[in-house]
Parts: structure tokens; sequence; C-alpha cells
């Protein structure tokens, strides 16, 4: 896996807790005024906008795709930003969008984005210190050192109860 020594915690992000917060973010926007359409930031930005989407009964949705977080050799995500990558932009300056994103991390994409669509209004779920002032709205702060795990991220097995699954004695040996 990449450096990922900056983070010495994590949380996961359940989806009725995403929903709820993209609801919540929602409410927000809608007392803001009205909107052209929202701009997506790929791909964590997907699910929130489609959720504020709905909402906010929005139609016109169009995407901004970048890469900033590369694959980790075992699979999953690497902690550790490289270069961001424009892959796809989108005409115009932002005026009257809105720009969607799951997060604001490091602030790296948000600046690239920011450069590109100045005048859209850029509304996070969830942010952390250092990308915080890049943003106009967000739901959730985080501390920078905290890992952050979406549902999509994640895959949800049974775990069978230690008392049933022979865990019992690993659980007292740790």
């Amino acid at each position: 896996m990449g450096d990922d020594s900056r983070y010495d915690d994590e949380i996961v992000i359940s989806w009725p807790e995403l929903h709820r917060d993209a609801r919540f973010l929602s409410a927000q926007l809608h007392e803001k005024g009205t909107w052209s359409g929202i701009i997506a930031i790929t791909r964590g930005g997907l699910v929130p906008a489609a959720l504020v989407a709905r909402e906010l009964e929005i139609r016109l949705i169009d995407t901004v795709c970048l890469a900033s977080y590369g694959v980790a050799e075992l699979g999953g995500t690497e902690k550790h930003q490289s270069a961001v990558k424009v892959l796809k932009g989108v005409a115009g300056d932002g005026e009257g969008y809105l720009l969607i994103d799951d997060l604001v991390d490091t602030g790296r994409t948000a600046q690239v984005v920011r450069q590109m669509l100045p005048k859209a209004y850029f509304a996070t779920l969830y942010a952390k210190p250092s990308g915080r002032p890049f943003v106009d709205t967000c739901i959730k702060e985080f501390k920078q050192n905290k890992w952050i795990y979406f549902p999509w991220d994640i895959d949800y097995r049974f775990s069978r109860p230690i008392k049933d699954s022979g865990r019992l004695g690993r659980a007292r040996d740790a």
C-alpha cells in the first residue's frame, strides 16, 4: 500500500448515513436558490450528485473526470495521492451549477476543479481541514488524519458470532 503514515484513524460511512447527509446537503442547497444543473466529480461525487439531483429535481448532470488516487498493490484504493490528472472537463465556468463531490481531503483535486469552474458552487458531504477552504459548503468535517471508507469501498459480510465460530480463543489471545 502507498504511504498511509498520515492516517492513524479511520471511519466507515454507511449507506444510511451517506443518504441522510446527502439529504441534509440538499436541503441547504435548496435554500440557496435554483440551479442550472449539477457537475459531479468522478468517481466519489457520482453517488452524492445523484442523491442531490433527486432531492432538488435537477435533470441536467455532467461530470468532470479526475484521477488522484491510484490502485494499491493488493487492490483497493491507494491512500497516497498522486498528481491530479484531468480525464474529462466541461465547457464553461460553472456559473449556475452545483459542483458535487463526496469529500475534500488535501484540497489538491478541489484546487484543480476550482480553476476549471471558478463560478460553480462547490458542495461536498465531507471535508478535512486542508481542503475545507476550497469548498463553499460541506456537511461534516473530519480530522486530517482520518481515512474515510465509503459504502462503495467496503464489503459487508455476515460475521458469525464469536461463540459459534471458534474465534473466541483467538479473540482472547489478541
